[in-house]
C-alpha cells in the first residue's frame, strides 16, 4: 500500500516539527513511504497548520492531545492499512528521534 507522509512545520523546524521530520524520515526509510515536509506560518497543531504530521492526507492525532508518540503513529499506519509484519519494530525505530528531541539535540 502506498504511503504519503507530510510534515507541516515552521521555519526554521522547533521541537515537535523536527520530531516529526524525524519521523518521516525513519518512515521513508523503514517503510518506503513517500515524505515532504511544508512549510507553513499557520500554527494549527495536528490539523492543517504546524507542527502536524499526515498519513495519506489525514493529521495523526496524539493521544495525550499533545505530542504524537511512537505508538499513536503506529496506530495510525495500522488504521491506514499498514500489516503488523509491515509495522514490526517500527516503533522502537521511531524512538530514536523522540530522545533526540528530548536531549536537546
Amino acid at each position: 500500500m502506498a504511503l504519503h507522509i507530510c510534515v507541516i512545520s515552521q521555519n526554521p523546524p522547533g521541537g515537535r516539527c523536527g520530531l516529526y521530520a524525524g519521523y518521516a524520515e525513519v518512515l521513508a526509510t523503514r517503510l518506503d513511504a513517500r515524505t515532504e515536509v511544508v512549510f507553513s506560518t499557520e500554527r494549527d497543531a495536528h490539523g492543517s497548520g504546524f507542527p502536524s504530521l499526515l498519513v495519506n492526507g489525514h493529521p495523526a492525532q496524539p493521544a495525550d492531545g499533545v505530542i504524537l508518540m511512537p505508538a499513536d503513529l503506529c496506530a495510525v499506519l495500522t488504521a491506514a492499512g499498514q500489516d503488523e509484519v509491515t509495522l514490526s519494530g517500527l516503533a522502537e525505530a521511531l524512538e530514536a528521534p523522540l530522545e533526540r528531541m528530548l536531549e536537546g539535540k
